[in-house]
């Protein structure tokens, strides 16, 4: 299959993933998967999980998703690194530490459901292609800089002027 080009976000079907898609994407059943070109499986699952559970565990399903929104509009956007695991572990972007482990099971699996139905293509409506954030409980330096998009939960969300993905 040729490499198609990121902004066509086309489904391939991959049986090697463990990242299903249905109506709602569900982490716990078969190998068969649809997942956007470019944004990986299992790792970026993996990764986009840990980052949704360290950044948002504590936010509503919206918040969660608009976290997983920012994350996937980095890597649309040419600017960050071009995986969802480049993102999440990129040097200095989030606050939490690689590797801590997951000791809320059912956060992660909050958690690890929202991801997958991000990585299957869900609608990112909430943050009008937000690629920064921030709780309210602080006030970064950088965020005068760019266009406040939303505030949703304890979160602000910012973008770099134009929209960078329109899923």
């Amino acid at each position: 299959m040729p490499k198609l080009p990121r902004k066509l976000a086309a489904l391939v079907l991959s049986a090697s993933l463990a990242l299903p898609v249905a109506a709602t994407a569900d982490p716990a059943t078969g190998p068969e998967t649809l997942t956007q070109a470019g944004y990986g499986g299992a790792d970026s699952l993996n990764c986009l999980t840990e980052a949704l559970y360290f950044e948002a565990r504590g936010e509503g399903r919206s918040g969660q998703r608009a976290v997983a929104e920012v994350i996937l509009n980095r890597v649309d956007s040419g600017a960050f690194p071009n995986s969802v695991c480049g993102v999440v572990y990129q040097r200095g972007q989030f606050s939490y530490k690689k590797g801590l482990r997951m000791a809320n099971a059912a956060a992660a699996a909050r958690a690890r459901q929202i991801a997958a139905d991000a990585l299957a293509g869900a609608p990112r409506s909430l943050t009008d292609g937000a690629t920064y954030f921030h709780t309210t409980a602080v006030r970064p330096s950088w965020s005068h800089r760019f266009t406040r998009t939303t505030k949703i939960g304890s979160h602000i969300f910012y973008r770099n002027g134009r929209r960078v993905a329109s899923n």
